[in-house]
C-alpha cells in the first residue's frame, strides 16, 4: 500500500493529526481540517473498498454474460443463416426471436441491476456518506 504525503492546512504543521488516520481530523478521519471531504482517505477505508469489491462482483459478470449472449447472436446471424431464417410461425423466424430477445435481456439485466443496488448497494453507500459526513446530491 502507497503512503499519501499531504501538506499541513494552512497554519498546521506535519504530524498535528497523529492520533487520525490518513491526516483527517481526531473527530472525522475522512475529513480535512477544513471540513472538506479527504476523498484520498475515504478510497482508501475499508468500507469503501467492501463496496468497490461489491459491485465489481456484480458488474463483471452480468457484462460477461451479456457479451458472450449478443456475440452468440452476433455469430449466429452471420454464419448460420438456416438456423436464423427457420420459420417458428408465420412470418416470424429463430432471428426475430433471438433479437427481441436481446431487448428482453438488457431489460432483466438492467431490473436485476436496479434491485441489487436497492437492496444491497445503496443502504451501504448511504451509511458510508453518513459515516463520513458527504451530504446526498
Amino acid at each position: 500500500m502507497t503512503s499519501v504525503m499531504r501538506s499541513p492546512a494552512p497554519g498546521g504543521r506535519p504530524g498535528d493529526n497523529e492520533d487520525a488516520p490518513f491526516g483527517g481530523t481526531a473527530d472525522n478521519p475522512y475529513l480535512t481540517e477544513s471540513g472538506a471531504p479527504d476523498y484520498v482517505a475515504i478510497q482508501q477505508s475499508e468500507e469503501f473498498v467492501r463496496l468497490r469489491r461489491l459491485l465489481t462482483r456484480f458488474i463483471f459478470p452480468m457484462t460477461a454474460v451479456f457479451l458472450v449472449w449478443y456475440m452468440a447472436y452476433v455469430l449466429l446471424a452471420a454464419y448460420d443463416h438456416s438456423l436464423m431464417s427457420r420459420k417458428v410461425f408465420g412470418e416470424i423466424n429463430v432471428g426475430i426471436i433471438l433479437g427481441l430477445l436481446q431487448f428482453v435481456s438488457t431489460i432483466l439485466i438492467t431490473l436485476a441491476y436496479a434491485r441489487f443496488a436497492r437492496n444491497r448497494f445503496d443502504p451501504d453507500v448511504t451509511a458510508l456518506r453518513e459515516q463520513v459526513g458527504v451530504p446526498e446530491k
